[in-house]
């Protein structure tokens, strides 16, 4: 079997990670795996190298960088083409929007067999890009698959684009086997407890409610440490809203290893407004840490009997399931406990690697007839 993916780049986000654990594990398992990159590459591209995963960096630009972006993406767009047909896989899994608005086509142009759009996160905010987004749908339409990552993602591809549900399969995100190996914390030089949330500072993300929360437990005479393990547009706007609120914030920026981060937390919080299935969620889970996370996407499916669930955009419900883990330790044992060995189970990476080769077989033997 030839598998080939699509993605935007190789950066520190989910889905990324995501496709490299699967795009590595199917190298080994030996089947053909190319990896195509629409803009530019990342941390991940250097460890599907070193594997001996062929990675192709396609060149594409930003439509409004100017007058000739258009009119040089449709030249890459065409090399997408022919470079489908040289490599010639069985399938193409697309990752993301912007990844199956032009891998779908291109796979058409170049006769691939199986096209594979993957879902990966609610419609919320992609609807606020109306055109895009119905571009988008129409794109996945023609797919012959959409792969989500959970069932909320699944219920919201039936709901919002009108996929049919034979058309869609949920498969869960899986975790590295390192994921569960025991490490020594981090330390971070404070006599506070830790709350510690792994995110990209970005608004989806919801990081401003967690900085009003642990305004609120401060004036409630519980004050707490938190440190935000990532980087982005927002990081400016969170130093100054944790300084003028007076709360300790530590932003760490961009982190390849967040393990020793995570053995240090008393708690860790995704307060998201919108999630798929939250690739920090479940290195919490399998790290053990109790995690109190916003009830959106599938942070419910992660977290049902084993973490706090709060609704979004509440820093006052966020305070007080913050608060229920720093003041009851058994329960916080408890959920960290429940929710390591529901992981262990759960998101197995043999598992999400099974899921989507038996996926493809099938998809193959339908197109093919055998």
């Amino acid at each position: 079997m030839r598998v080939t993916f699509l993605i935007g780049q190789l950066g520190l986000g989910g889905a990324e990670r995501q496709l490299s654990l699967l795009a590595l594990e199917l190298h080994r398992r030996g089947i053909a795996v190319h990896v195509l990159l629409l803009a530019r590459g990342g941390p991940h591209e250097a460890d599907l190298r070193a594997a001996g995963v062929e990675v192709h960096h396609l060149g594409f630009t930003r439509w409004w960088g100017g007058p000739l972006a258009p009119l040089r993406n449709i030249r890459v767009f065409f090399r997408l083409v022919r470079l489908l047909r040289r490599i010639d896989p069985d399938v193409l899994h697309a990752y993301l929007l912007e990844s199956y608005l032009v891998g779908v086509p291109a796979a058409r142009l170049a006769r691939v067999p199986v096209v594979i759009a993957g879902r990966r996160g609610l419609s919320r905010f992609n609807k606020a890009r109306t055109p895009l987004f119905t571009v988008g749908t129409a794109v996945t339409r023609l797919a012959d698959h959409v792969v989500a990552n959970a069932a909320a993602v699944a219920e919201d591809t039936r709901q919002a684009e009108r996929i049919p549900a034979h058309k869609i399969t949920v498969i869960y995100n899986g975790l590295a086997r390192s994921a569960f190996d025991r490490v020594d914390p981090e330390p971070l030089c404070t006599g506070l407890p830790v709350v510690l949330c792994v995110a990209r500072l970005v608004p989806e993300k919801g990081l401003a409610f967690l900085v009003d929360a642990a305004a609120i437990l401060a004036r409630r005479g519980r004050p707490c440490t938190v440190a935000l393990a990532g980087d982005g547009p927002e990081r400016d706007d969170l130093e100054a809203r944790a300084r003028a609120l007076a709360v300790d914030v530590r932003l760490l920026g961009a982190r390849t290893d967040v393990w020793p981060l995570l053995a240090a937390a008393d708690v860790v919080v995704l307060p998201s407004l919108a999630e798929g299935m939250s690739n920090a969620i479940m290195e919490a889970m399998a790290a053990g840490r109790p995690v109190v996370a916003t009830d959106v996407g599938g942070a419910a499916e992660l977290l049902d009997d084993r973490g706090i669930l709060v609704p979004p955009e509440d820093p006052v419900a966020l305070g007080d399931g913050i608060l229920r883990v720093l003041d009851d330790p058994e329960l916080a044992a408890g959920l960290g406990t429940a929710a390591r060995a529901w992981a262990r189970k759960n998101l197995d990476l043999d598992v999400m690697v099974d899921d989507h080769l038996a996926l493809y077989r099938r998809l193959l033997d339908e197109r093919c007839g055998g």
